[in-house]
């Protein structure tokens, strides 16, 4: 470990999610802390390019959810300025944080996904509304294709509520995911990569155990859910077969690779059974808050935070 590494953590910007990026950055400032003299605290709602030519980092953390840090734009522009970066690069992110692209990407890949539709704001509520109905009926989950942690996200259960769902996530995203709605248990698996030893310079890929999302009285993981302590339970290992838990951790680290993400992401899946289970996205930028799923999966992988923000910033720095 090079305790000599100059580290900046980007966070906050202009998404919906600025804030919970805010408090991820300050969970991974205070725990680089713990092994590196010089960490810069830069955020992006400030004149952070200037900033970063100011302190010239080795590595830069970008700890930043949905647009433009999550999306391949804040990547590209550090591809540019050659500043090396934890997490996935231009082209990875940019699909990743498309639903509807990434699922194109799944189901080439042979991953199990659930029946959708797409939807755009230009054919108008009704036709949209019709669209949805004639092939999935009206038991569905609307989903902005474009946004994290759950916002716009409605789980619907008839024509009206569909209406207002529409219109909900429509403003936040002119193109949508529609799936069939599907009840289950929440799943989610945390991926890692890590170097073959036997190969030098190949990529293994770990999957974390797995993680069931338990809510009071099953209402849906939404926003409030994930970032409020004590409104979620992350039950880890999950209750599942032998079987079932090994499929999931396979299916988690194969879309990892079929987006061709790099250093972490974050797997998430309905299981309405032990015989059936279902991708629904993958978070390439995972929450690092005090709630957050994948420092939880890293934990019962056996890295304590500070030790899993180091290994990722190493890896980091190896790439300059």
């Amino acid at each position: 470990m090079n305790k000599q590494l100059k580290i900046a953590v980007l966070h906050g910007g202009t998404s919906a999610e600025a804030e919970v990026s805010r408090v991820s950055a300050r969970g991974v400032i205070k725990a680089l802390r713990v092994n590196y003299t010089q960490v810069f605290d830069i955020s992006l709602d400030t004149d952070f390019a200037a900033q970063l030519r100011a302190c010239q980092p080795d590595v830069v953390f970008p700890v930043v959810h949905g647009s433009p840090g999550e999306d391949g734009t804040l990547q590209g522009f550090l591809e540019m300025l050659r500043y090396p970066y934890v997490g996935s690069a231009v082209h990875s992110s940019a699909i990743a944080m498309d639903k509807i692209m990434a699922k194109y990407v799944f189901r080439e890949a042979g991953l199990p996904i659930i029946e959708q539709v797409i939807v755009e704001q230009s054919m108008g509520l009704g036709a949209a509304a019709d669209r949805i109905q004639q092939t999935l009926g009206a038991y569905v989950v609307v989903k902005p294709s474009r946004q994290g942690s759950a916002l716009g996200v409605t789980l619907v259960d008839n024509t009206n509520q569909l209406h207002t769902a529409l219109a909900t996530a429509f403003a936040l995203d002119p193109r949508l995911l529609i799936e069939r709605r599907i009840n289950g248990k929440e799943i989610t698996v945390g991926v890692l990569d890590t170097d073959d030893q036997k190969n030098p310079g190949q990529t293994i890929t770990k999957a974390f155990p797995v993680i069931e999302i338990v809510t009071p009285d099953q209402v849906f993981y939404d926003y409030a859910h994930r970032y409020t302590q004590g409104l979620s339970e992350h039950v880890m290992p999950a209750i599942l077969s032998p079987a079932q838990t090994a499929r999931l951790q396979t299916i988690a680290s194969s879309a990892h690779r079929a987006l061709g993400c790099r250093d972490l992401s974050r797997a998430d899946f309905v299981v309405p059974n032990e015989n059936e289970e279902y991708l629904l996205e993958v978070n390439t930028l995972p929450g690092m808050t005090p709630t957050s799923l994948y420092p939880d999966g890293a934990a019962g992988y056996g890295l304590s935070f500070a030790e899993l923000v180091s290994y990722l910033v190493e890896r980091a720095a190896m790439r300059a």
